[in-house]
């Protein structure tokens, strides 16, 4: 069983990824992951009741103006499934067309069943849903930004 460990400044979240449900978004996800490419982004949205939102390059260093627009250079398909978006499943953002996923990912940390169908989830915390929570919970901007920074130090795949 494959599983992701996002390091976090504010602890562990491992992701147990469902590639029988998300085989395209899964080998996405861990290719970026394994490449390095999530290393020193942050979680640059957080909305207490809904979720926590990371994996765009632009918040390395970039202008905060351009947080959530970043990603790999390439979109990939959605693969909507049967997994619902409850409390602690993964699932990729998007812009308004359901095949603009990239890179971009985020934790439901409040059941979310409006997003059923319209996301693709691709995972599921097995641990650590804690630091998720301490994440949503920071402080922030009118944005959603939160103003305490939430920084991914890596991520990785295993299995």
């Amino acid at each position: 069983m494959a599983t992701a460990t996002v390091e976090t400044s504010h602890g562990t979240i491992t992701i147990r990824l469902l590639p029988d449900i998300a085989p395209e978004t899964v080998r996405n996800f861990a290719g970026l992951a394994n490449k390095a490419f999530y290393d020193g982004t942050l979680f640059h949205r957080v909305i207490p009741g809904f979720m926590i939102q990371g994996g765009d390059p632009n918040t390395r260093s970039g202008e905060r103006s351009t947080w959530g627009t970043g990603g790999p250079g390439y979109s990939i398909k959605a693969e909507f499934g049967p997994k619902a978006h409850v409390r602690g499943t993964v699932s990729m953002a998007r812009a308004a067309d359901p095949d603009s996923a990239g890179s971009q990912f985020f934790i439901v940390t409040s059941d979310s069943m409006h997003l059923n169908g319209q996301y693709t989830a691709f995972g599921e915390v097995a641990s650590g849903m804690e630091v998720a929570d301490r994440i949503v919970g920071l402080r922030r901007d009118a944005r959603d930004c939160p103003l305490e920074e939430a920084r991914i130090k890596s991520v990785r795949v295993a299995g």
